[in-house]
């Protein structure tokens, strides 16, 4: 397990812009997978993007495909989820994970070992 950070959440207007940080405690064997998780009330957590830090592969759900985009500096060990165009229904808490595994898919499908508490995205008019 290793400590996951969340920030930059918070209420913005439909056709806005928010950028989601993920502070982990840098790319080791156990943060080779990241990604970011989302769960509105009265729905099932959905992966949103995974990336992994070994060849900067990505993996994107449909919803957000081409208006979010999930990036990893690997001078800070942050995971960037920079997020455009929000809809009402990205609505969610957003949670970041950390896998061992360094695949994109195999993240967003299993999710990873560690969990940050997550930072809440209100999109509201």
């Amino acid at each position: 397990q290793v400590t996951l950070v969340e920030s930059g959440g918070g209420l913005v207007r439909p056709g806005g812009s928010l950028r989601l940080s993920c502070q982990t405690p840098g790319f080791t064997r156990d943060v080779q997978g990241i990604g970011w998780f989302r769960q509105a009330p009265g729905k099932e957590r959905e992966a949103v993007a995974c990336i992994s830090v070994d060849d900067y592969q990505t993996n994107y759900s449909n919803s957000v495909r081409g208006r979010f985009t999930i990036s990893a500096d690997n001078n800070n060990g942050a995971v960037y989820l920079q997020m455009e165009n929000l809809r009402l229904d990205d609505t969610g808490l957003y949670t970041c994970t950390a896998s061992p595994v360094p695949s994109p898919g195999y993240t967003c499908h299993e999710g990873g070992k560690s969990w940050g508490r997550g930072t809440q995205v209100t999109v509201s008019s």
